[in-house]
């Protein structure tokens, strides 16, 4: 039943995808960089880190929705179904707002429904964490990777004298 589930969502994901980035990334440009070109990067660079996970999944890069290959990185969600639904929590959780994110969450939450505490635990982590939503994380691939890392999980707090 499970295999179902996530057939079902995979179909739902590439025949709605390219259409998400035709209408609602039309000033987005794709990166400058390719999956190789990432891998020259220094060793503990956001670039170099993101190539490597492209180069341990077999994966190549998307036009115009590469900064959702480094949300995985930052947000330490694997690329599985469920995983991929957690991480859109988070995303909504840190702020990002979309036609698109809230039905992969309505649709991942009836599919899923025994992954809801999983999800909640995300949104919440989304909450606590510095908004890196709406960043351009081509601008940032030379920097250190666990520096940036640290730096978004440490929202700021506010303090009253």
């Amino acid at each position: 039943m499970k295999k179902t589930r996530v057939q079902f969502l995979v179909f739902a994901y590439h025949n709605t995808q390219k259409l998400y980035r035709k209408y609602f990334k039309k000033k987005k440009r794709q990166w400058q960089f390719n999956e190789k070109q990432l891998l020259e990067f220094h060793t503990d660079s956001l670039g170099r880190i993101l190539g490597e996970f492209y180069e341990k999944h077999g994966f190549r890069m998307i036009p115009k929705m590469e900064n959702h290959d480094v949300y995985h990185l930052i947000t330490d969600f694997g690329t599985n179904m469920q995983d991929e639904i957690a991480m859109q929590y988070l995303l909504f959780g840190n702020g990002k707002r979309s036609a698109y994110l809230l039905s992969v969450l309505v649709l991942g939450t009836i599919v899923f429904p025994e992954y809801f505490k999983d999800y909640l635990k995300a949104y919440h982590k989304g909450r606590n964490m510095k908004a890196f939503h709406n960043w351009d994380f081509e601008g940032l691939l030379w920097q250190n990777f666990e520096h940036l890392k640290s730096f978004i999980e440490q929202k700021n707090k506010l303090v009253l004298y």
